[in-house]
């Protein structure tokens, strides 16, 4: 009898821990389920996640806590081995620029002072989970230089600007392609004869507006198609063409899909996304801009963007219009820069140019209680990502280069020069040249590592995600390419270093979208994005799809990070279609080299319009 109660003891005991064992597992699998199903996302956030059957919004994640044990483990959870494809209708989908999503968010921007054309990003739990789609009928576009005057209107499929601009010679549809006759609102017969007088009337050598290598580094605002940044190229002028996404709203498109430096932004409520000092000549024709709003805050802008001596070329009605509504705007728009100490450099026919001081002294003769006022010497006038604008003059400091141009050398000598304002930033002379001998050798090996795959004219556009001190762009400098150097947000001072060298270059935070159209670029560059974004809680798959609108079919990523993130990345390259060729090794150790690296190369397929449905 005992034996028998000892059994029926031990089947019930072998019974709760086969239940236990089973509802252990249950929670196991409901756990990992829920953490790497599409839909799933991690975030800083504690809001709700999305169900997995929405195949727009959402995301993919791994369980932070377990990462390290991953890592040490040598593998990650299982991925998703596709990502859905988004409605054809999201073919242009700019995420932080999406006016659809101010109006679904209920958001009430001040359309008088362009709130609308600002960044408004989507909040985690909105973001876009799906591969933006090309348009039907996309084609590769044209290589460089014969994008600069067409383009595939099946790329771009809007006419309404070559219809609207006719007269001004903007664009004209030709047949299955888009053509640029050169011509702006203001210089209906070229933009060359437009920049070789304004070569003129500034009594430049040999009518050349480079002036000798010293002018170099051009703000365009209220650009259009960028023709005007188009025609400084060939004088080793590179202009950052801007433009908000407004009524022309394809504009920037077409400035990026010809090859021609250019990016979305709106002077509007906050600072562009440059340092202070950074230009040595802006640019305005015809671009519809209330200079004399809020107590002239966006001359003030230029004002902090232009280098000492820099100079604001005004072509518009108000500068030689004698209407007494344009007298009105001139004199208020005169006395206004007179009070911010500009002088009039030149004046003739249409067009005015200014110069800003070189010094400090018209600002200490002024008048007590002359506004605008100097900004306090608490302002950092670099900081610039979501800063707002201040209607006040940023003074030069003590230590400021206050000779023409900052003291840079002409180019392309400043390219490789150190800059003075290196020391801003704690960086010694040599440790630039050293920065600048390293990416020499990397790009070397990356060129090397893609040499069976590429052409000489396989990348125009290109963008260094993480650009440092400029060494990846300097290392291009005989490609016939430009790059978009962005600085992540936390090394934000490190931009001016890039536009002392004669480069551009923007400031972003990759946790978000950036501010440009899909497709528009033929090479990322991505040296340690990936740590840099996981350390701060964002998703590496996120910046992944981004990476995916951004680049144009057949185009190319490289990602340059730690040995476990390239294995991460490397599960997805299948379900981004980015396995059109690949290619992974171990690099030689540097100096820049944070632990073992690994560089990953991998090439976008073109999709195939029966590919691209859901």
């Amino acid at each position: 009898m005992k034996q028998k109660n000892e059994q029926i003891h031990t089947t019930k005991l072998l019974t709760y821990l086969l239940i236990g064992l089973i509802g252990v597992l249950g929670l196991l699998c409901l756990y990992y389920g829920s953490s790497f199903a599409p839909g799933s996302r991690r975030s800083n956030n504690t809001g709700s996640r999305l169900d997995g059957s929405d195949p727009v919004f959402g995301g993919f994640s791994r369980n932070r806590d377990l990462d390290d044990l991953l890592d040490e483990q040598g593998h990650y959870p299982e991925v998703p081995k596709s990502i859905p494809i988004c409605d054809i209708k999201y073919s242009e989908l700019i995420p932080c620029l999406d006016r659809n999503l101010i109006y679904q968010l209920k958001l009430k921007p001040n359309l008088t002072v362009m709130e609308h054309y600002e960044r408004h990003c989507p909040p985690p739990e909105r973001r876009y989970n799906c591969l933006i789609p090309p348009p039907r009928g996309y084609k590769i576009p044209i290589r460089w230089p014969a994008s600069r005057d067409e383009v595939w209107k099946a790329n771009i499929p809007h006419t309404h600007l070559a219809e609207e601009k006719s007269d001004q010679h903007w664009m004209v549809v030709d047949g299955e392609k888009i053509k640029f006759p050169g011509g702006g609102t203001h210089f209906h017969d070229g933009a060359d004869k437009y920049i070789t007088g304004l070569a003129q009337m500034l009594k430049f050598p040999g009518d050349k507006l480079h002036n000798g290598g010293s002018i170099r580094n051009v703000l365009d605002v209220g650009c259009g198609v960028a023709s005007f940044g188009a025609y400084l190229l060939p004088l080793d002028i590179i202009a950052m063409s801007l433009a908000p996404n407004d009524v022309h709203e394809n504009q920037i498109q077409f400035a990026l899909e010809r090859g021609i430096p250019s990016t979305l932004g709106v002077l509007g409520t906050k600072r562009l996304p440059y340092p202070s000092r950074s230009f040595e000549l802006a640019h305005c024709s015809r671009c519809r801009i209330d200079w004399l709003q809020r107590d002239g805050i966006l001359l003030l802008e230029l004002d902090r963007l232009l280098r000492p001596g820099g100079y604001f070329a005004y072509s518009s009605p108000e500068a030689y219009e004698q209407d007494p509504e344009n007298r009105k705007i001139w004199n208020a728009m005169y006395n206004l820069l007179k009070r911010m100490c500009w002088k009039v450099a030149v004046k003739r026919g249409q067009t005015v140019i200014w110069a800003k001081p070189l010094s400090n002294s018209c600002y200490l003769k002024r008048d007590p209680g002359t506004r605008p006022p100097l900004c306090s010497s608490g302002d950092d006038p670099d900081a610039s990502w979501n800063v707002s604008m201040k209607a006040c003059i940023t003074p030069y400091s003590a230590k400021m280069h206050k000779e023409r141009w900052s003291g840079l050398l002409p180019w392309p000598q400043r390219l490789t020069t150190a800059p003075p304002r290196l020391e801003e930033i704690g960086v010694s002379p040599e440790e630039f040249h050293e920065d600048t001998k390293i990416w020499h050798f990397r790009v070397i090996e990356y060129w090397k590592q893609m040499r069976s795959v590429i052409q000489k004219n396989s990348f125009r556009n290109v963008m260094d995600m993480n650009s440092n001190l400029g060494g990846f762009a300097a290392a291009l400098k005989d490609k016939d390419v430009w790059v978009m150097n962005v600085a992540p947000v936390k090394m934000s001072a490190r931009l001016k270093i890039i536009y002392d060298r004669g480069l551009i270059g923007t400031v972003h935070d990759w946790c978000e979208a950036f501010s440009t159209y899909p497709r528009t670029y033929d090479l990322l560059h991505a040296w340690a994005v990936f740590s840099e974004i996981e350390e701060r809680g964002c998703s590496a798959e996120d910046l992944l799809i981004e990476m995916d609108r951004i680049l144009r079919p057949d185009g190319f990523v490289i990602i340059r990070d730690k040995h476990s993130m390239i294995n991460h990345i490397q599960k997805f390259i299948t379900a981004l279609r980015w396995d059109g060729w690949l290619s992974e090794v171990e690099p030689r150790t540097d100096a820049l080299s944070a632990g073992e690296e690994r560089v990953l190369i991998a090439r976008k397929k073109l999709w195939s319009d029966g590919f691209m449905t859901m």
